[in-house]
């Protein structure tokens, strides 16, 4: 089979998923207030189309991606197959070729090759040295791009990387996702740090408060000794509350990475922990969540607390069974708190189903792995680089002097 007729195949999988959106009227009803929710009802059928890519995608009804509804119904294909595996990821373009581009993967960092399902001419615009937010996905061993979202200048670079690392916190597979030697060396990095944990403090887990928490994990990762005598959990009134600098979202992350868990001013406590298998927790409330089962009165808020455990993404399913297996009361407890009857196994499938159907390391060690984390705090801590000075006249079709590849008058002679 030739490419033409693999994008031709992939093109008509695409149009067959379009007219499912259009005939299986659960997905319909639900398309339509998807429309209706992001404001783009009355629009045209080209225009839909364009929409429904990121729809079909990311969408989910009954717990279940809209692809997924569409394999139901319609049976399986490779073509099917390859898109429920695609990466959404935010990538480097590093050349652009006849019919495609080559492509770095800022979070995975691994380069693709990757094949235009359309003319390039529909790319007019783009260049080498942009940054594109893309969908690609994988079929008989080349790569194709379905979807680019947006587009960053090279001079973007900050926020391109930004992005980035905002992916790996939500989800930190993506780091080794189709990169295998990225995931041995995430593996490696995890034994030689638990090594280096359990000889440092004795123990796989230090209870403390916030107001030290940032000291004990610094001095670890730099290899430093430190008193842990009076750095303990001395909280007695045990009470669970919101903490707005946990919250990782995009225009705040990185400043409140800096600042740590000390930078808020109430105090709490926060369980530092090292998985053999999954890396560096530091989770927020953990002896609050413990005391639960110990005692419930002693612990304000104590239905929120519960919650906060089963629901936070970022809290993986060993936590849970560190705690449960601590507790035989635990499942118990947390029934009569939340008035279910589920078993254990119950409530991990599902608060917990991610992380059983996945290898999910911490977000730490992640970080810690990650290139465009040790990228972007590298950056933000250098002066930003101005433009060029330009001493004598250049050409508006020249090669620009910034060095981006792209001509002077779409790169820093735009506003000339």
């Amino acid at each position: 089979m030739t490419v033409i007729d693999k994008i031709n195949g992939i093109n008509n999988i695409v149009k067959e998923i379009f007219d499912f959106t259009q005939s299986n009227e659960k997905v319909k009803a639900d398309f339509y207030e998807y429309l209706a929710t992001i404001g783009a009802k009355n629009i045209s059928l080209n225009q839909m189309e364009k929409i429904f890519l990121p729809y079909i995608f990311e969408r989910r009804l009954d717990n279940k991606s809209i692809l997924q509804l569409f394999k139901e119904e319609k049976g399986t294909d490779p073509v099917i197959e390859s898109f429920i595996n695609a990466q959404a990821s935010i990538f480097e373009i590093k050349k652009i070729l006849k019919n495609g581009f080559e492509l770095y993967n800022l979070i995975n960092e691994k380069t693709y090759t990757v094949l235009s399902l359309t003319k390039m001419t529909n790319f007019r615009g783009i260049y080498a040295g942009q940054y594109i937010t893309a969908r690609i996905f994988e079929l008989d061993g080349e790569y194709y791009v379905i979807e680019i979202s947006s587009v960053l200048s090279h001079s973007q670079k900050e926020e391109a990387y930004r992005y980035a690392v905002m992916k790996l916190v939500h989800s930190p597979k993506m780091l080794y996702t189709d990169n295998p030697d990225k995931e041995q060396e995430i593996k490696d990095t995890i034994a030689g740090m638990y090594q280096k944990f359990i000889k440092t403090f004795d123990t796989d887990i230090i209870l403390t408060t916030n107001k030290h928490a940032d000291d004990i994990i610094g001095a670890f990762n730099e290899g430093e000794e430190i008193d842990l005598s009076d750095k303990g959990c001395d909280i007695t009134n045990f009470k669970f509350f919101h903490v707005k600098e946990l919250d990782n979202n995009y225009s705040n992350f990185l400043e409140n990475s800096m600042g740590g868990f000390s930078s808020h001013n109430e105090v709490y406590d926060v369980a530092v922990i090292f998985d053999e298998k999954n890396g560096l927790y530091a989770i927020p409330f953990y002896k609050t969540f413990c005391t639960i089962f110990e005692d419930k009165t002693k612990v304000e808020n104590v239905k929120n607390c519960v919650e906060y455990f089963l629901t936070n993404e970022s809290i993986p399913n060993i936590i849970l069974d560190r705690v449960s297996t601590k507790y035989p009361n635990f499942i118990d407890t947390i029934n009569e708190i939340m008035d279910t009857k589920f078993t254990y196994e119950e409530l991990i499938k599902k608060y917990k189903s991610e992380y059983l159907e996945n290898r999910i390391y911490s977000s730490a060690t992640i970080l810690y792995c990650s290139k465009a984390f040790s990228e972007i705090f590298d950056y933000i801590s250098e002066p930003h680089p101005q433009k060029p000075e330009i001493t004598e006249k250049v050409g508006r079709n020249s090669p620009c002097p910034c060095g981006s590849g792209k001509k002077y008058k779409n790169c820093c002679g735009k506003d000339v």
